[in-house]
């Protein structure tokens, strides 16, 4: 083995393989059908081919003989757009895959989002259910009135009188003499 091989400190000679990685080359060729397939369906398409039939009908019409490249009633018209088509139709099929792919993989995420959803809005169903059950149990400041004053009523009716508790500040000014 070569020294510089041996040593950590050295990079490897880099060796470039005969075989391409398949996964970029793919995605690659399957971006160029995606865009192929958006551009044969524009307006900007049909229009550069009707230039392009009516151009090669014109040339082959009203040109002198020896100009003329398609001698046979448009047959060689006729082999060229039938090659294009043989090539545009799996082109479009490829890019109509590839959407149908991407469109399964947001699917999934989308259901996977809406059971969590799901989940969370069962959560906070329960918590609210919680909430509300114990607050049904709890004393409010109205049944606590209410128990007060009917206290209240029950001794004064039994001959006892209470005293309101003295509120700080109240009590002291009243129980100084005035000078």
């Amino acid at each position: 083995m070569s020294e510089t091989r041996d040593r950590l400190d050295q990079p490897r000679e880099h060796r470039r393989s005969l075989r391409r990685r398949r996964g970029r080359d793919e995605d690659r060729f399957g971006v160029f059908a995606e865009r192929f397939a958006r551009f044969m369906g524009t307006a900007r398409f049909l229009i550069w081919m009707t230039l392009f039939v009516v151009f090669w009908v014109v040339w082959n019409w009203a040109a002198p003989e020896q100009w003329q490249f398609d001698q046979y009633p448009y047959m060689y018209l006729t082999l060229i757009l039938s090659l294009q088509a043989s090539y545009a139709a799996p082109l479009i099929l490829l890019a109509q895959n590839r959407q149908e792919q991407r469109d399964k993989v947001i699917a999934e995420q989308d259901r996977r989002a809406n059971a969590r959803a799901h989940a969370d809005m069962e959560f906070l169903a329960r918590e609210v259910a919680s909430l509300r059950m114990t607050t049904g149990e709890m004393a409010t400041r109205d049944f606590i009135r209410s128990e007060l004053r009917g206290l209240r009523d029950d001794l004064e009716e039994s001959g006892r009188s209470i005293a309101a508790p003295p509120v700080e500040g109240v009590a002291e000014s009243a129980e100084q003499p005035e000078s």
